[in-house]
């Protein structure tokens, strides 16, 4: 950038970090609205189909003499299957995944 002044460079990287801060507001602020979307009778069948899945998978692996997967089963969003997804494994995951259980509440055991 020769020629240009120091405060024209500074003005520059504040404008685009403005846009930046504006970007991610308005990411947060429709993916608010998506998971307000749902109703609470949605979000429980949903977490209900969740936790079938992942004990249908633990059934299967039984049964056909495997062992139990190191993953979670989690239905697809879109598409057939299912994805699997890691257990928490690391101090930072496992203390991640325990503030989302305290974050439901107690009412989220069945």
């Amino acid at each position: 950038m020769p020629g240009m002044r120091l405060a024209t460079v500074g003005k520059l990287l504040g404008v685009a970090g403005l846009a930046g801060v504006a970007a991610t507001g308005a990411v947060l602020a429709r993916d608010e609205r998506q998971r307000r979307a749902y109703t609470p009778d949605d979000v429980r069948a949903r977490l209900h189909a969740r936790a079938e899945a992942a004990t249908t998978a633990e059934q299967f692996a039984r049964q056909h003499g495997e062992p139990t997967p190191e993953l979670v089963a989690v239905p697809a969003e879109r598409g057939a299957g299912l994805w699997f997804i890691p257990r928490a494994t690391t101090l930072r995951g496992r203390l991640a995944q325990r503030v989302r259980q305290l974050r439901l509440g107690p009412s989220s055991g069945a």
